[in-house]
């Protein structure tokens, strides 16, 4: 097993942070395009809203693939050969003729995006010892959070330049590269061992999974808080890109720096959970992400943008302390318990539209508002009830 800190522990947190890093700066990239490409291809917000959520929504069917096949065949060939494709898809992407064109290829690049995420942490569950775990989880999802900024800065900054064809071509070209480089990086697997791939196990496995209470909550806590926090960045979009504020593609990209504020948030959860009650820290978070959507509620610019780094600071680190959550409480199968929790994540992105566009039609960005605490309220009621499961495991048993 890899320790902390040890030279074998930064080179594999490296390659997997940096193969993370690429997987969101292709899922991200087309976020700040989203305002422009409604007026070009005259759809409505929620239409044009579709290019995010169907790469989400086939990312996590693709979870439910290439996790329990990656307990079957092994992870580093998974995740080397899908994000090869991601990149492909990117450079696709920049010649598609048409927007049903560009939401078909969507679906087939969020698929293969599935692959890395859906077999990262389980990799490092293999490979790591408990507290190079923790460490390395959150230094992961840091490089989630620093590739959908890259992403969206990117694309909005090429996009001032040869418009959505030069978004894509610039992402796809970055991942091409960087995928050269992930290749070289990531080591063999020495503790991996395959189970053979039978489809009556792999539903046994889901379905254990499911009915295991902790692991369920955990599911749900992550799934609810993504499917908020990640469509209020497409909304905010749309907010900001109207008067008073008429932000162009590449100030929106931007925006998205905000997103910093959740690496710090990843870097330190590893910290605060040895120190402290993981769930009770993801509680914090939630708090925190709640009061972050109050503040973007002002007029100011400044302080829209301080409410969506505060925001970013609480999600991550209650997502962060989720995901290492259903590491340490799996009982087995880690590949496909990792693959359900987010599942349950990218399920919620693809349907956080859904549920915030009648707020937004209702009262625009306070609409927006108030729907996000009506679900955060739920995901704080169950890091309370993982809260009293701690409790209940550190009290002594009595003979």
């Amino acid at each position: 097993m890899i320790e902390a800190k040890t030279r074998a522990w930064w080179r594999a947190t490296l390659a997997l942070c940096l193969g993370s890093f690429l997987v969101f700066i292709n899922l991200y990239a087309p976020q700040p395009l989203l305002p422009g490409l409604k007026e070009a291809y005259q759809v409505s917000t929620l239409g044009v809203s579709l290019l995010m959520s169907v790469s989400t929504l086939s990312l996590a069917i693709a979870l439910l693939v290439f996790g329990p096949l990656s307990d079957a065949i092994g992870r580093e060939g998974i995740m080397r050969i899908t994000l090869l494709l991601a990149g492909g898809c990117s450079i696709a992407l920049a010649f598609a003729p048409t927007f049903e064109s560009l939401l078909f290829l969507r679906l087939m690049q969020g698929f293969v995006l599935g692959g890395l995420p859906a077999v990262a942490i389980a990799w490092m569950g293999d490979e790591f010892e408990k507290p190079a775990l923790l460490s390395a989880v959150g230094l992961y999802i840091g490089a989630n959070s620093l590739g959908g900024i890259s992403g969206r800065i990117v694309g909005g900054g090429a996009a001032e330049i040869g418009g959505p064809t030069a978004a894509f071509l610039a992402v796809g070209i970055m991942t091409l590269v960087g995928c050269a480089v992930f290749w070289r990086l990531l080591p063999n697997s020495r503790a991996f061992t395959p189970q053979r791939f039978e489809l009556r196990k792999a539903a046994s496995d889901l379905a254990s999974h499911l009915r295991n209470p902790v692991l369920l909550a955990a599911y749900c806590l992550g799934g609810i808080n993504f499917l908020i926090f990640i469509n209020q960045y497409s909304y905010i979009t749309f907010r900001l890109a109207a008067a008073p504020y008429q932000l162009a593609a590449s100030g929106l990209g931007l925006i998205f720096l905000t997103y910093l504020g959740g690496t710090f948030g990843s870097m330190i959860s590893g910290r605060l959970a040895g120190r402290f009650s993981p769930a009770a820290c993801m509680m914090v978070g939630i708090m925190i992400l709640m009061l972050g959507t109050a503040i973007t509620l002002a007029d100011s610019l400044l302080l829209i943008i301080v409410g969506l780094t505060v925001n970013a600071f609480g999600f991550f680190l209650a997502h962060s302390l989720a995901s290492s959550w259903v590491g340490r409480y799996a009982q087995g199968a880690r590949g496909s318990a990792s693959a359900l929790y987010l599942v349950f994540y990218y399920v919620g992105a693809s349907l956080g539209g859904f549920w915030l566009e009648p707020f937004w039609r209702w009262a625009g960005w306070a609409g927006v508002s108030v729907g996000s605490w009506l679900l955060l309220s739920i995901t704080l009621l169950i890091a309370c009830g993982l809260c009293r499961f701690e409790r209940r495991q550190a009290k002594p048993v009595v003979s």
